[in-house]
């Protein structure tokens, strides 16, 4: 029987993306080893803590993170295209063993960015793995577009949010794909109270600005974060997103089928629910799960596992 290469596309999906991780853990539990691993946004940066081995630890700090965490991770500059530059966040990476360069990583990886003038798909399958990540999960509005080259490159989730043809690219037999945005549009309700403190919450963002932004930033702070009676900036921004990945990953998929697709139901997660990453590892587990069955049934219809 033929030797397959099973691989991973994990997609675009902000916060959401931590339920990529509870996927991995169940197929890598049921002896289902992915042999390439193609990611978008959100879906890069797990995708690539599990090509360098680093998964452990990067599950291990999400279980003690909350909104100070994230707010610690948040290098703000408002004159390079975005609120977040995103250093900081591939530098902890770094620090977690997130780093290289793909070519030299153990599994054939790639991720998916945007080019900002062409608007064409780039992927990243060369060079330094930190860069790729950042450029891939450049969400617009929120992180500033990366320079690499000659191009300014944006988040992949703007065209192509499930990266299936990436993943094919890089030699896959069989492709896994996990699709973050399936139950977005339609269902939404507006955004619950806060489940912070508001005073402590502005706060901490405030401390990460340079002086001569806090004052003015300090008065529109609580407005971008609210979540009461009317959506705050980030709901706005996510729910943008949201409706446009949705349409471009149905049309995807339509042309671009895997041969499993997992779907994790994370609706209620807003943008920058970062902090909630034990309740979509749980999900993604969950889904995983019940995708089981069918997984192994195409393994054992196209051939063994390399």
């Amino acid at each position: 029987m033929a030797k397959l290469k099973i691989g991973l596309a994990l997609g675009s999906g902000a916060a959401r993306g931590w339920a990529h991780i509870g996927v991995i853990n169940v197929l890598e539990e049921a002896g289902i080893h992915a042999d390439v691993v193609a990611g978008c946004s959100i879906g890069a940066l797990v995708g690539a803590a599990f090509v360098t081995g680093s998964m452990g630890k990067l599950q291990d700090w999400l279980m003690t993170l909350d909104w100070r965490g994230i707010v610690s991770l948040m290098d703000f500059s408002f004159s390079r295209g975005g609120l977040i530059r995103g250093r900081e966040v591939t530098e902890f990476l770094a620090s977690l063993g997130v780093r290289g360069t793909i070519e030299d990583l153990p599994l054939p990886f790639m991720a998916v960015a945007t080019d900002m003038a062409t608007g064409r798909e780039i992927w990243l399958k060369q060079g330094d793995l930190g860069q790729a990540i950042h450029a891939s999960f450049s969400m617009p509005g929120l992180f500033a577009p990366v320079k690499r080259g000659n191009q300014w490159l944006l988040d992949g989730g703007l065209v192509n949010p499930v990266p299936v043809s990436a993943c094919r690219a890089l030699g896959a037999d069989v492709i896994i794909a996990v699709n973050l945005n399936g139950d977005l549009v339609g269902r939404r309700r507006l955004p619950p109270p806060l489940r912070r403190d508001d005073k402590d919450l502005t706060g901490k963002l405030l401390e990460r600005l340079p002086e001569s932004m806090a004052d003015g930033l300090g008065r529109i702070a609580p407005s971008l974060l609210a979540r009461r009676n009317a959506p705050g900036y980030f709901d706005v921004l996510g729910a943008s997103i949201n409706i446009m990945q949705d349409q471009i990953t149905r049309s995807r998929l339509a042309g671009e089928p895997p041969h499993v697709l997992i779907n994790p139901r994370l609706s209620h997660f807003n943008v920058m629910d970062f902090d909630r990453a034990k309740e979509a590892i749980a999900e993604g587990e969950k889904r995983a799960r019940a995708a089981l069955p069918h997984i192994r049934d195409i393994i054992s219809r196209y051939g063994e596992p390399a």
